[in-house]
């Protein structure tokens, strides 16, 4: 989060070993082939789990800071959601993925957010750019190329605190809504925290149906009966307070 004051700090939060080497790879680039002066910041989290191959054409969205990773089709879906996902919680949103579309109905396409903070820069550079010419033709950002005709709600997840993903609100259309740890640091396993702070699998599609019962693709017993389902407790300490 601290480097969202600093120009100069390029954050990452890669999931996947290719992400990393693909940033690592720009960064030596930008700083010792091109003789930039900047901070590449890397998140590297100690959670096990596989690594898959790289999939081709997404190095520009690695360092621009977001692309596609997966779609789930589903015949006769109930609706479409993009979910997003950085760092190792990539896996959770994953998960729920597949839950909503074997328990749900619900199509989805996933994306892998490498840095919220470079596009939030890059879409904010786009937008003073069309304020200060308001004669030429605007400028789209790359963030706004890929959200361009894509259908929603949207639902961000990470490890980090919400105003990380908050950073994106002015420029996603429709419905966004963002999970985060915001709350006094605790120690426990990575599981038990998610859940506290309401970032894991089940959260995540909590927050799905519940965006989705606003637009009356579900209804709220639909929702309380997912919760229910989920093995959920709706009166759970409040994360934001404690």
């Amino acid at each position: 989060m601290n480097a969202i004051a600093f120009p100069t700090v390029r954050s990452y939060d890669p999931a996947f070993a290719y992400e990393a080497v693909v940033i690592i790879q720009h960064g030596l680039q930008k700083m010792y082939a091109e003789g930039e002066t900047c901070i590449y910041y890397l998140m590297a989290e100690n959670e096990p789990y596989d690594h898959p191959a790289m999939p081709a054409g997404c190095a520009e969205g690695i360092v621009k800071g977001m692309y596609k990773y997966s779609s789930r089709e589903v015949d006769g879906a109930k609706a479409r959601v993009q979910l997003f996902g950085s760092g190792a919680i990539l896996n959770c949103v994953l998960k729920a993925q597949e839950m909503l579309a074997e328990q749900y109905g619900i199509a989805s396409d996933v994306w892998s957010v490498t840095s919220y903070t470079e596009l939030r820069r890059e879409a904010a550079a786009c937008q003073r750019w069309n304020m200060l010419h308001p004669t030429e033709t605007p400028r789209k950002s790359y963030l706004e190329e890929c959200v361009e005709g894509v259908e929603g709600p949207f639902i961000s997840a990470s490890d980090y605190v919400r105003a990380l993903g908050e950073q994106l609100a002015p420029w996603i259309p429709g419905d966004y809504y963002v999970l985060g740890t915001d709350g006094m640091g605790r120690s426990e396993t990575r599981e038990s925290l998610r859940r506290h702070f309401e970032v894991d699998a089940e959260s995540i599609i909590i927050a799905t149906l519940s965006r989705l019962s606003k637009s009356d693709v579900f209804t709220a017993e639909d929702v309380k009966k997912a919760i229910d389902d989920l093995g959920y407790n709706p009166d759970k300490i409040n994360p934001y307070f404690a």
